[in-house]
C-alpha cells in the first residue's frame, strides 16, 4: 500500500490533468450548465438575463477548474462566488435557485471529468473515484460562501427597503410629502395615490398581544409605524368602511385607539393622522375603547381650544365643581350617566344601582347649581360640552 501522501499527490495530479483538458471545453460546459439551470427554474430565467447568466457561468466554471491547479490558499473562485451571490441577491433570485445551480455545476463538472477519463485514461478511473471528495468539497465551499454572502446582502437590502418604506410612511403621516414623494410612496408601498384610507393610532400597550401588529384585517391592509407612546397605522380600506375597520380592531385592541375619518388619497394621510391622535386623546381611561373622531367631534373641539373649554367649564359647571370632591364626583357621574341614557332617569338609576327618584333629585340639584335647565336644548348643549371639558381637562376638576 502506498503512503497517504503518495495517494493524495496521485489524486491531485489526475485532477490537474483533467482540469487542463476541460478548460479547453469551457463554452460547451457553460452551455450545458446554463441550459440545465434555466430549463428547470423559471424564476432564474425571470431574474437573471440570459447573456449575464452565460458570462457569469463561463467565468465561474473557469475559476472553479483553475482552482484545482492552484494551492488551497489561492481560492480566487471564492471571491467570484461571493460577488455573484451578492449580485443574485440584488436581482431577487431566491437562495434555493442559487444553491441548486451549484449542485448542477458539481454534476456537470464531475460528469465531464468522468467522460474524459473514460475516453482518454480509463486506467485512471479508480484514481478519479478517490478524487470525488475533492471535487464535491470545492463545490460545497462555493455553496457555503454563496449562501453566507447572499444572506448578508439580502439583510442589507431588506434593511434599506424597510428604512425607505418607513421614511415614506413618515413623510405621508407627518405632512412633509410633496407630489414626488407621494408618487414614490405609491410605488414603494404598493398603495394607490387615490384610494380610501383611514389612520389608526393605538396607545402603547393597547393590543391584545404586544408582539402582534396585524398587517391585514378582513381584507384591509395596515402599514404600521412606531411613535413615542403610541403606534400608528395607515389602513387601506379598499371596499370596507370605518364600521368594518373598528369591528376588526376590537378583536386586537385591548386598550385605547383613535380612528380618523375616511380620506381619499395618500396626500390626506397627514391630516387623518392628526385627527386620529385627536380622537385618541378623547379617551381618558385605559380602555378598551376605540374612539372614532366622527363620534367625538364635540370632545375634540374642547381639546383643540382648551382656553374656550376652560371658560365653558367655569361658566356652566363652576358652582358644581366648587363642591367637595365626593359630592362633586357624584353629581358629575350622574349627569354623565343621565346623558348617556338619553335623559332616562330609570335607565340611569339602573346603571348607578340607585332609585329613580335619586336620579331625579340629583338632576334637579345640578340644574339649581348651574342655573341651567336640562329641558332647554341650548343649556343641554352647554352642560354636555362642559362635561366633556371636565373629563378631558382634569387639572380643572380639582
Amino acid at each position: 500500500m502506498r503512503p497517504p501522501t503518495v495517494v493524495d499527490e496521485d489524486v491531485r495530479q489526475t485532477l490537474r490533468t483533467a482540469a487542463v483538458v476541460l478548460l479547453e471545453h469551457l463554452p460547451e460546459l457553460t452551455d450545458e450548465l446554463v441550459a440545465r439551470t434555466r430549463a428547470g427554474d423559471e424564476v432564474y430565467c425571470a431574474c437573471v438575463p440570459y447573456d449575464e447568466h452565460w458570462k457569469s457561468t463561463l467565468e465561474g466554471v473557469r475559476l472553479g477548474l483553475t482552482a484545482i491547479l492552484q494551492p488551497p490558499s489561492e481560492r480566487r473562485d471564492l471571491v467570484f462566488t461571493a460577488n455573484m451571490a451578492r449580485r443574485r441577491a440584488e436581482q431577487g433570485l431566491p437562495l434555493d435557485s442559487l444553491l441548486r445551480m451549484y449542485r448542477l455545476a458539481g454534476q456537470v463538472v464531475w460528469s465531464a471529468l468522468v467522460d474524459h477519463m473514460e475516453r482518454e485514461r480509463p486506467e485512471r478511473l479508480s484514481v478519479l473515484v478517490r478524487a470525488a471528495g475533492h471535487v464535491w468539497h470545492a463545490i460545497d465551499r462555493q455553496s457555503m460562501v454563496a449562501c453566507d454572502t447572499y444572506n448578508r446582502r439580502e439583510q442589507e437590502i431588506l434593511g434599506r427597503s424597510r428604512e425607505r418604506v418607513n421614511a415614506l410612511l413618515d413623510a405621508l403621516l407627518d405632512g412633509t410629502a410633496d407630489a414626488g414623494v407621494v408618487r414614490a410612496a405609491e410605488a414603494a408601498l404598493d398603495l394607490p395615490e387615490h384610494g380610501t384610507y383611514a389612520v389608526v393610532t393605538v396607545r402603547r400597550g393597547g393590543r391584545q398581544d404586544d408582539a402582534l401588529l396585524p398587517e391585514s384585517l378582513d381584507g384591509m391592509r395596515l402599514l404600521w409605524r412606531m411613535r413615542t407612546g403610541h403606534e400608528v397605522a395607515v389602513a387601506a380600506l379598499g371596499g370596507a368602511g370605518l364600521d368594518d375597520l373598528c369591528r376588526e380592531l376590537s378583536y386586537v385592541i385591548s386598550g385605547v385607539a383613535g380612528v380618523s375619518p375616511v380620506v381619499t388619497g395618500l396626500a390626506e394621510l397627514a391630516a387623518a393622522h392628526e385627527l386620529a391622535l385627536l380622537a385618541m386623546r378623547t379617551c381618558v381611561d385605559g380602555g378598551p375603547e376605540i374612539a372614532r373622531l366622527d363620534g367625538r367631534v364635540p370632545a375634540a373641539l374642547m381639546l383643540t381650544r382648551p382656553d374656550l373649554a376652560f371658560h365653558l367649564l367655569d361658566s356652566a359647571l363652576g358652582p358644581l365643581l366648587a363642591l367637595d370632591s365626593a359630592d362633586r364626583d357624584t353629581l358629575l357621574t350622574t349627569l354623565e350617566t343621565w346623558l348617556a341614557c338619553d335623559g332616562s332617569a330609570a335607565r340611569a338609576a339602573a346603571r348607578l344601582f340607585c332609585h329613580r327618584n335619586t336620579i331625579v333629585n340629583r338632576v334637579r340639584r345640578i340644574e339649581q347649581l348651574t342655573g341651567r335647565s336640562l329641558a332647554r336644548p341650548r343649556d343641554l348643549v352647554d352642560l354636555a360640552l362642559a362635561l366633556d371639558a371636565a373629563r378631558l381637562l382634569p387639572n380643572r376638576n380639582a
